[in-house]
């Protein structure tokens, strides 16, 4: 595959993105940024947080999600990305619970999840967003690769990218998560227009 292949591939695998509801129902781009742009004026406005949670590159990517969010975004962000948090809960508990065991003590009705995953099939991403939901929390998943993957199934909205690769899906995922935090973000203010506001 050349530079242009790849190209293309990538813009017909964003192109062919799934978005669904809570009841899989399905939603065009417009009505599913729509939906996250007015959750995140509702996490902003009402203190509620918005947490980020992923393995590996999309680790990496809920990190950068958080740090966006909350610089540009002004929203309060959370990931479980300290390294004596997530050590002490694999060796002493099991890597299955590193978001589920904080996220129960952290999360509350109004705040938002999202998970971020290709595969959309692992069991940490898997139980902390079932927790999540017994939370009442809201969901927004982002998975790729298997269209029978549990996590496109999970989230109150969903968006799925039928990509076999994770080079495409990871690709597909930070674009889809740039677009959304573009769409949100707040001008900055100097400390004194803030202490004058």
């Amino acid at each position: 595959m050349n530079w242009q292949e790849h190209i293309d591939g990538l813009h017909g695998h964003l192109n062919e993105t799934i978005f669904t509801d809570t009841e899989g129902n399905g939603l065009t781009h417009d009505e599913f940024f729509g939906e996250v742009i007015h959750l995140t004026e509702e996490v902003r406005h009402g203190g509620s947080t918005a947490f980020f949670i992923g393995n590996g590159a999309s680790a990496s990517m809920s990190s950068h999600m958080a740090a966006d969010f909350a610089k540009n975004g002004k929203v309060h962000t959370e990931t479980f990305t300290d390294l004596a948090l997530i050590t002490a809960l694999a060796n002493d508990i099991s890597y299955d619970e590193v978001f589920r065991i904080p996220l129960m003590s952290r999360g509350k009705p109004g705040d938002v999840l999202v998970s971020i995953s290709s595969s959309g099939a692992s069991p940490n991403i898997l139980k902390a967003t079932a927790t999540a939901r017994e939370l009442g929390m809201t969901v927004v998943t982002l998975s790729g690769m298997n269209p029978e993957n549990p996590l496109k199934r999970m989230g109150h909205l969903n968006a799925y990218v039928p990509a076999p690769t994770y080079g495409f899906v990871e690709t597909a995922h930070a674009a889809l998560l740039h677009f959304w935090m573009d769409r949100i973000q707040v001008p900055a203010i100097s400390v004194a227009e803030r202490r004058a506001a």
